[in-house]
């Protein structure tokens, strides 16, 4: 359009013969900004305007540098600084400032990918060849979490300590219930937590000297640790139970003397429901003819200060047993007179 203007110019200054040198010095050859590139022009660029330039849909960039992901919808010139397109790098670091200061190597496709250079998929996959696998929670943590800024010279991310503390120690420090330090509790974390919920611990009890069975493993720890004593508590079972031995009134521990082996008649299932061993040594009352006919141990026992002392006659009324024992030598409607005879809950 220049061109036109300068030729009508010419014709009417009457200079026409100026226009063959004009029209040459505009058509001669000007040097590609873009340097050796092989590409038509008009992939880019139209007669009408020069700039901007306007990237055509049949330009293909060449294959020694796909473009995929976030490298399709980023701009040319966030790569090509230069307009010498064949000079730019096709290294990440390149581009981009490699935040691992080279202790990770040159390599950035080990935990990066084209899609989002923050993509996690592959960060995690990078990382369980390390010698910290990640799991549970830790899989989905912030990088910075653990690794965190150092000062140059440092590393960040080679040689980091695995042991739990190492991340978690002012956990430990501020837990109360229970005290950790208090306690004296290894650091050891993974003895009792998982990482997959940090406030669901779990002690093993079973490597104690006291292994927890029937509802004591389903007590919580503050159940017996409400003192946040850990170490030394004793074990035996009326140091945690010696309330419910003073309030029993059927049979009354206390006023029976009973022993405080709690064991001897009661288990870890079930603080209720103790058994004790009565038939055996003393008369058949969970077999045989006496099974099922009594509901509690006052039912015979009336006396509750004293375990020796015994009734047959609550149950057993004198028109019954006159009627068995008419004859019998000896016979008296008198309890213990009963289980002379009849210490198997038999007739002798």
């Amino acid at each position: 359009m220049r061109h036109t203007r300068l030729v009508s110019l010419a014709a009417s200054l009457g200079l026409l013969g100026a226009v063959p040198a004009v029209v040459a010095r505009a058509q001669s050859p000007v040097a590609s900004p873009h340097g050796r590139l092989t590409t038509a022009c008009a992939q880019c660029h139209t007669a009408s305007a020069w700039k901007p330039a306007r990237i055509s849909s049949q330009f293909k960039h060449p294959n020694t540098f796909a473009l995929e992901g976030a490298h399709a919808r980023t701009t040319c010139a966030s790569c090509h600084r230069s307009l010498e397109f064949k000079k730019v790098v096709t290294t990440c670091v390149g581009c981009h400032t490699d935040v691992h200061r080279g202790e990770l190597g040159g390599d950035c496709s080990r935990c990066h990918t084209p899609r989002s250079f923050i993509d996690r998929a592959a960060m995690v996959r990078g990382h369980q060849a390390s010698r910290f696998p990640l799991t549970g929670v830790h899989a989905a943590a912030d990088c910075i979490s653990c690794h965190a800024p150092t000062a140059q010279g440092q590393m960040q991310f080679v040689n980091r300590p695995t042991q739990c503390e190492s991340c978690h120690l002012a956990e430990a420090v501020i837990v109360k219930d229970p005290d950790h330090q208090a306690a004296g509790f290894t650091r050891q974390c993974e003895q009792c937590h998982s990482p997959t919920v940090w406030s669901r611990a779990r002690f093993d009890h079973a490597n104690t000297a006291f292994p927890l069975t029937g509802a004591h493993s389903r007590a919580t720890c503050q159940g017996c640790h409400a003192d946040r004593v850990y170490a030394g508590k004793p074990t035996d079972c009326v140091s945690c139970h010696r309330t419910e031995y003073s309030a029993t009134t059927s049979p009354s521990h206390t006023a029976a003397s009973f022993p405080t082996t709690c064991g001897t008649c009661h288990t870890t299932s079930a603080w209720t429901g103790a058994r004790f061993d009565h038939d055996g040594p003393y008369f058949p009352i969970y077999s045989g003819a006496h099974r099922g006919r009594w509901t509690s141990c006052s039912t015979c026992h009336t006396n509750q200060a004293s375990f020796a002392t015994f009734t047959c006659l609550t149950c057993h009324a004198q028109t019954e047993t006159d009627g068995h024992h008419r004859g019998t030598s000896g016979y008296r409607y008198d309890s213990q007179a009963c289980y002379t005879c009849h210490r198997n809950g038999r007739a002798p």
